[in-house]
């Protein structure tokens, strides 16, 4: 197919598919919270130190979200007042983490990469929780409430009441992110369209000793699911790309994208976007690395 083609076809079908995903998470998330109370969700996630970074990792690696849809989800929990540092570990770990993962990891490279990525995502999700927390980049978040200040809202009594109320939440919220996810929509489908599949086996294949950084840094632009690319590593190992490589595309292009980026950027400053995204960046290339050694 030609490479225009292709471009305006994922455009056209992930700028869709982010459009669905994003007003149905958020309304959900919404319709959640019209019945579950702040206080119940701050009782739940705020525990003190390890606890919390751990309470946030486990709750992403439970929910079935691509990068993209954690975000109304992230939006929630910052508005419910969940601490900062829990709800860093959520957004790394829900893309990255979940049972269908997990199975298809057993399934396809066996049980023991499945208990080795499941560990190493999950403590660099507790991690970088831990770090972006200490660093005080809890003021770095922007057009959301991080904690405190709660108004009163009425209480609906009728379903229908609180999905509508919720409904228009969510599409106040994409209203805000819709020029940041068309601009980021549109590199990624350039880049789907022109970036050659030989050309990253050759940059990432085992002769390169930079192979899985260069992995890492080929997977965070792209927007791919990792029960995505979980199928397409298994190809790629058997025409000689490293395991370390392969997993190091995987995280990077499951945890991270330009979408994503872009969508941040609406509620986070410069600053912790970036910091968010070296962090998905080191969390491939060491889990990259821990591949290889084993």
């Amino acid at each position: 197919m030609n490479p225009f083609y292709m471009s305006l076809e994922f455009f056209a079908y992930i700028l869709a598919e982010l459009t669905v995903l994003f007003l149905g998470v958020s309304t959900l998330v919404g319709l959640a919270f019209e019945y579950l109370s702040d206080d119940t969700l701050r009782r739940w996630l705020s525990r003190k130190g390890w606890l919390g970074y751990f309470l946030g990792a486990a709750l992403g690696a439970v929910t079935p979200f691509c990068s993209c849809s954690t975000i109304p989800m992230t939006v929630g929990l910052l508005r419910a007042g969940v601490p900062f540092g829990a709800t860093m570990s959520f957004l790394l770990a829900s893309p990255l983490l979940n049972p269908i993962i997990l199975t298809m990891f057993w399934v396809l490279l066996g049980w023991k990469s499945c208990a080795v990525y499941g560990v190493v995502t999950f403590a660099a999700a507790m991690i970088s929780g831990a770090l972006l927390e200490a660093f005080g980049l809890a003021k770095d978040v922007r057009n959301v409430r991080v904690s405190g200040g709660a108004e009163e809202k009425a209480t609906l009594p009728t379903f229908g009441g609180k999905l509508r109320r919720a409904f228009a939440g969510a599409w106040s919220d994409f209203r805000g992110v819709l020029p940041f996810v068309v601009a980021g929509v549109a590199i990624g489908a350039g880049i789907y369209g022109y970036l050659p599949a030989d050309f990253v086996v050759g940059v990432a294949g085992p002769q390169n000793p930079l192979a899985i950084p260069a992995a890492a840094v080929i997977g965070v632009p792209l927007y791919v699911r990792a029960e995505t690319v979980i199928p397409i590593a298994v190809a790629l190992t058997q025409k000689g790309m490293s395991i370390g490589a392969v997993i190091a595309l995987i995280i990077g292009g499951a945890g991270m994208s330009i979408p994503e980026m872009s969508m941040l950027a609406a509620i986070f400053k410069v600053r912790l976007v970036a910091l968010f995204v070296c962090a998905v960046f080191l969390t491939a290339s060491g889990a990259g690395l821990v591949f290889n050694l084993i």
